[in-house]
């Protein structure tokens, strides 16, 4: 899927977990449903980050695109290192590593050891990152070329600092969900780990499939690409992913945010 797409699907999703505990009688606070469905939406882009042509590889210039690099090329090593016979040879990382629910849990929990350990600037940082990324996939055309960067960068500074400014006021939601002493912000976490999955979801449906099961093994393969029926699946950017699976993340996002607030 193109960026747009792994962004509307990622805020889809984090709304629907809304929704559900909303039904399930845990509601969360609007703040929690609004800045999770941005790290979601941000996270959602995340995975490719082993790859150089992605949005997230130019979204903090230099910095993202020497990541970049280091990721696409350790993607490669563990890929080489835990191949099994039957699966192709590859010359680069692309949709390997990152594109795993290990990698998604790892990078989830990291982010929640972080955020409580850490204190104020590393949950400022967090935002900052995730809604760099959130702007980017959502606002994507809006946001090219390097004038633009800067624009982003400053509204998503800002947007993290008032954000976390909401979210500190009691009953706002910091402590969503681990409310112990200490635990403040141990759900950020989540969001992410939802966003990294929701993106190999997405990836599973297009021609080349998503190895989302790794390191689990499926016969004669470590890294098979999980997907439906060859028939069912479309290539990034074609008309199913423009006219029908973006329609609906916004539908669904609508509904699963309308029913998280209680609206109905």
């Amino acid at each position: 899927m193109m960026g747009p797409a792994h962004s509307l699907s990622g805020a889809a999703a984090w709304l629907g977990v809304g929704a559900a505990a909303a039904a399930a009688g845990h509601t969360m606070p609007w703040p929690v449903l609004l800045v999770g469905a941005l790290i979601c939406a941000g996270a959602a882009l995340a995975p490719d980050l082993d790859h150089k042509a992605a949005t997230i590889s130019r979204a903090f210039g230099p910095l993202s695109r020497g990541l970049c690099e280091i990721v696409d090329k350790l993607s490669y090593a563990v890929y080489k290192g835990t191949k099994k016979p039957g699966d192709p040879r590859r010359s680069g990382g692309h949709r390997t590593l990152t594109h795993t629910w290990l990698w998604a849990v790892m990078i989830g929990a990291g982010t929640s050891v972080v955020a409580i350990t850490g204190g104020r600037w590393a949950v400022l940082a967090i935002l900052f990152v995730h809604m760099v990324l959130a702007i980017e996939g959502l606002l994507w055309r809006a946001t090219r070329g390097s004038s633009a960067d800067v624009l982003v960068w400053l509204l998503a500074a800002t947007s993290a600092w008032i954000l976390a400014g909401v979210l500190d006021k009691p009953g706002n939601g910091s402590d969503w969900l681990f409310t112990a002493p200490g635990q403040e912000y141990l759900w950020l976490g989540l969001p992410i780990v939802l966003g990294a999955l929701v993106h190999d979801i997405g990836d599973a449906l297009t021609v080349s499939g998503c190895p989302i099961l790794w390191p689990i093994p499926v016969g004669r393969k470590r890294w098979y690409p999980i997907g439906p029926p060859k028939a069912m699946r479309f290539r990034a950017g074609s008309w199913v992913e423009l006219k029908v699976l973006m329609p609906v993340f916004m539908l669904l996002g609508g509904v699963g945010c309308a029913a998280a607030l209680n609206v109905f």
